[in-house]
């Protein structure tokens, strides 16, 4: 069983992450059971440079998670232009030493959520508008404006808050999952809901 309270940067991610967690769930063929938290919206700017505003939110998502016995953290964030691989330990490591008390977890969206949505372009040809022969772009990794890139392949451009959830639903794990940063969420969640081992009898 997990529970899980989020922190999110994008009007659209508080629909958004929801279904995207529970469709890895489905996609690991678990019957764990997983109860997400409405996720709680920050600035990203403020969240980010703040110590007080960071403080504030990490301490709130952990106190909403703590009353679970299986409660935990996940912080979402667009990565930019910032390094991953130094921002997320960064990240982590502030938030734990506000709060240890639950598992807190750190994603970060290469560039943008959308990101991940582009890597699964081939199953989104035909939602929402998007042309049914839509491919994934070659350089994902360059693209700095994602919603920019389906936006201009959908008839009336492309909104967070109406699209980003239906398209969610929609993309295909597998492509999404070949972003190395939609992997690592995708292992997290994995190991989050795992079941704990049953205990080898020594009788």
């Amino acid at each position: 069983m997990a529970f899980i309270v989020s922190i999110v940067e994008g009007h659209g991610e508080i629909d958004a992450l929801p279904a995207l967690l529970h469709r890895i769930r489905d996609s690991l063929g678990t019957d764990e059971p997983l109860t997400i938290n409405r996720p709680i919206r920050v600035k990203s700017g403020s969240f980010l440079n703040r110590s007080d505003e960071f403080r504030r939110y990490v301490a709130q998502a952990v106190a909403r998670a703590a009353v679970a016995p299986h409660g935990s953290v996940l912080i979402l964030l667009d990565c930019e232009d910032d390094c991953p691989a130094t921002l997320g330990p960064r990240l982590l490591h502030d938030a734990m030493a506000i709060d240890s008390r639950v598992r807190t977890f750190v994603a970060l969206a290469y560039r943008e959520y959308e990101s991940w949505l582009l890597a699964a372009a081939p199953s989104l040809g035909g939602k929402l508008g998007l042309p049914p022969d839509l491919t994934a772009p070659a350089d994902i990794d360059r693209i700095r404006d994602a919603k920019g890139w389906l936006g201009a392949r959908m008839p009336s451009g492309y909104d967070p808050i109406r699209h980003q959830a239906p398209l969610t639903r929609a993309m295909a794990m597998d492509m999404a999952r070949t972003m190395p940063s939609f992997e690592r969420l995708y292992q997290h969640m994995a190991r989050l809901l795992s079941p704990p081992a049953t205990p080898v009898s020594s009788l």
